[in-house]
C-alpha cells in the first residue's frame, strides 16, 4: 500500500495526518522520515487531533518523547533527530512504549531504522518548493 499526497501548507499537512489516524490500531508505529522543517510535526499534530487528542504538540526534540494520553489512544511522539544510535531508544524505554499499545510516532526513524518495526507505517515528507510538500505513506507486509 503506498499513498501519495501534495500538501501546500501545514493546515493541509494535519489535515492529511488526521486521516491517517483513522486508520491507525493501539500498537502502531509510523516511521517517519523527511527534511529539516518537512512538516513532520504538523503531520504529528494532525494525527492528535484525529486520535482525538485536543493537547498542544510540540516537537520533542529535547525532551526525546512527549506522551499525550488523553485521546482515544494514547500517542507517543519521538524525536531522533539527537540520538546517534538505536542503543539509545532502548535506553529511554522504546520496548515499553511498544508494548503500552498507544500510536508511536518517531521523527528522524532513520537513525534508529533497525529498532523499527518491520510491518511500521513509513511516513516520508519531502519538500517539493517553499509551499509544497510531498507526503508518502506506505506500509510493508513483513
Amino acid at each position: 500500500m503506498v499513498q501519495e499526497y501534495i500538501s501546500r501548507s501545514p493546515e493541509e499537512t494535519e489535515r492529511i495526518g488526521e486521516q491517517t489516524a483513522a486508520a491507525l490500531r493501539p500498537g502502531d508505529v509510523l516511521a517517519m522520515s523527511g527534511d529539516l522543517g518537512a512538516g513532520k510535526t504538523a503531520f504529528v499534530r494532525g494525527l492528535a487531533r484525529g486520535l482525538g487528542l485536543d493537547d498542544r504538540v510540540t516537537s520533542p526534540t529535547f525532551a526525546i518523547v512527549n506522551e499525550y494520553r488523553e485521546g482515544n489512544i494514547p500517542l507517543f511522539h519521538f524525536d531522533m533527530y539527537r540520538l546517534g544510535s538505536s542503543e539509545e531508544l532502548y535506553d529511554i524505554g522504546w520496548e515499553d512504549y511498544l508494548r503500552e499499545g498507544g500510536v508511536c510516532a518517531v521523527e528522524w526513524s532513520e537513525n534508529v531504522d533497525d529498532a523499527m518495526p518491520a510491518d511500521c507505517l513509513r511516513v516520508d515528507i519531502r519538500h517539493l518548493s517553499d509551499t509544497e510538500r510531498q507526503i508518502t505513506i506506505s506500509r510493508s507486509n513483513a
